[in-house]
């Protein structure tokens, strides 16, 4: 292939290799062109199958996500199996890893809940609700501060789906519904997902999908620039973020019912958005991917809560304070004796996933593996002492050393935990294995290319210089399939790179696009939406929050992308 017919070729002959199956070379051409349309569309319904009985069956028909997930997984088992060759093998293997994903979620649940029963129970919640409620009595200044600013530290020092976990039950201590406080927790763990728990999204998402370009010497620089663009992009749109919140709130959530009670909050939630975006912007630019969801976030709290307290850029007059006055309650328990638990917990994330420290590794060494599983290429690796779910529990035993817990206390949290953990685990052993069995249809007798990626060729070939509008949303496709921004870097980073070149456009900014777009599909999640609802006791609901949360999500994807290409136009 000359140089310029390798220019000219689609994305699917350069990456993924043709999308039909092989055909006798003996047929007339015609023939041959109808065969390879007729199988390349059958290919293309199989890939997409799973993705739309997702949103047919939980969000279109409002399946509780138990059953949609099970019925999801046997329609991407019965695509894989049919139409993308998958031996039987491939995908038993793949469902195995997907249980042990699910366990490690599970794992994440269990010590969230119980240190939120245990919390409950304890006093130590309602004598946090009074202390947000003393830096200000209105919900969309408590939504702001912790959703957002309090979300973005916890997201900065250890990611994994924690932040909705924390901040939800937070919002519902201070009388926010749980539907309003699950569903506006995920929709502000977005913008700074993009760089995560210590820039693991960029840091090692995007480099180890970029592997293959770094034989001329450039990714480093590569990853750098990509996250100093993917930096300047959400300062455009993540720092929307905070008013976003506000708007959903007051439409869907407030007594009022209206757009008009959020307006007057609109310059206090523009500073809250430029309070984080813009610290992490310029971090990104001069110190690397790794810190800028950290520093943003601290600057955040210590510009935003202030402010807060004293009313900055609030309105003065006739602001709707839609939630109820929350009465002085009488507690055994003091202020800080109540967050004890919450900042142990946040030293032991920090902590043990900073690089310079042993304790990282230590934690990492003990660990359960199975490679090759059922003799297939897919390994499965677990590291329970590192996960979060491990750090809830050192803090649950915080909090039954330090809060007021009797036995009968101690014994309704435990009820309650196994509870709502079982009853997430359903769902969860039929939504992560079916994530993977989609994924892993790669591995194929066909030498077909995964679903996913199939999918992202073709929107690639058919989008051509508009590939940047659409790259956001590939990114956001592989972080509602597995509910991690890392993961959807990490595969399909070096597809937007290929897919860059092609078009003959920046691979930077594209992979900036990507970046944010993987943490925009965080909203949208399955596996974190069936986590953050279990938290709050709205397990059953995962497709009413999906229906909230999914406008937010297109908006934002849409938002990144179209700041994206204009960029680029105007670079031209």
């Amino acid at each position: 292939m000359t140089q310029a017919e390798g220019a000219s070729a689609p994305v699917s002959a350069v990456i993924a290799g043709p999308l039909s199956r092989p055909i006798d070379e003996t047929q007339s051409d015609a023939a041959h062109g109808r065969a390879e349309g007729d199988i390349t569309f059958s290919l293309f319904l199989a890939a997409l199958s799973p993705l739309l009985a997702v949103l047919l069956l939980l969000v279109g028909l409002r399946m509780p996500a138990s059953r949609a997930m099970a019925l999801a997984y046997l329609v991407t088992v019965a695509a894989g199996y049919f139409l993308w060759q998958m031996a039987p093998r491939t995908i038993l293997a793949a469902s195995i890893e997907g249980l042990a994903i699910a366990a490690s979620v599970l794992w994440i649940i269990f010590g969230a809940i119980l240190l939120l029963r245990l919390l409950t129970e304890g006093e130590a919640m309602s004598r946090i609700r009074e202390g947000f409620a003393a830096i200000s009595p209105e919900p969309r200044v408590q939504l702001i501060v912790i959703s957002w600013t309090f979300g973005a530290f916890l997201e900065g020092v250890a990611g994994f789906g924690t932040p909705a976990a924390i901040t939800a039950p937070l919002l519902v201590a201070l009388r926010f519904t749980p539907m309003a406080a699950v569903s506006l927790a995920l929709i502000a763990n977005s913008s700074p997902v993009a760089f995560g728990a210590i820039g693991t999204p960029v840091a090692i998402g995007l480099r180890e999908g970029l592997r293959q370009p770094a034989a001329d010497g450039g990714l480093d620089s590569l990853i750098e620039n990509s996250a100093q663009v993917a930096g300047a992009i959400d300062l455009a749109t993540g720092s929307l973020v905070p008013f976003a919140l506000i708007l959903i709130y007051s439409r869907f959530f407030s007594e009022e019912r209206s757009w008009s009670s959020a307006l007057g909050y609109w310059r206090f939630a523009l500073f809250a958005g430029l309070a984080y975006t813009i610290p992490a912007f310029v971090v990104s630019a001069t110190l690397g991917p790794e810190l800028p969801a950290l520093v943003g976030a601290l600057c955040a709290i210590v510009l935003v809560v202030p402010a807060a307290q004293r009313g900055f850029l609030k309105p003065r007059s006739g602001a709707a304070t839609s939630g109820a006055p929350i009465a002085a309650e009488t507690s055994r328990v003091t202020l800080k004796r109540a967050w004890a638990p919450y900042l142990l917990l946040a030293a032991l994330l920090l902590v043990s996933r900073a690089d310079l420290l042993p304790v990282k590794q230590a934690l990492q060494d003990v660990s359960f593996a199975w490679d090759s599983v059922l003799g297939t290429q897919i390994n499965i690796a677990l590291a329970p002492l590192y996960l979060p779910g491990s750090m809830f529990l050192i803090a649950g035993l915080l909090a039954v050393c330090i809060l007021p817990l009797d036995s009968e206390r101690l014994r309704s949290a435990g009820r309650d935990t196994l509870k709502i953990t079982a009853a997430s685990a359903v769902t969860l052993a039929a939504a992560v294995p079916m994530v993977r069995v989609f994924v892993y249809s790669g591995i194929n007798s066909d030498g077909l290319p995964s679903m996913p990626m199939a999918l992202s060729v073709l929107a690639a070939d058919a989008a051509g210089q508009n590939w940047p509008v659409i790259a956001p949303f590939i990114g956001a496709l592989g972080s509602f399939l597995s509910g991690s921004a890392t993961f959807s870097n990490m595969t399909f980073a070096l597809f937007q790179f290929t897919a860059a070149n092609q078009a003959g456009l920046p691979p930077e900014t594209v992979l900036g696009a990507q970046i944010l777009g993987a943490s925009a599909g965080n909203m949208v999640s399955v596996v974190n939406v069936v986590a953050a609802a279990a938290v709050v006791g709205r397990v059953g609901r995962e497709g009413e929050i999906i229906r909230v949360t999914l406008v937010p999500m297109l908006a934002y994807t849409a938002a990144v992308g179209l700041v994206a290409a204009a960029a680029i136009g105007f670079a031209r």
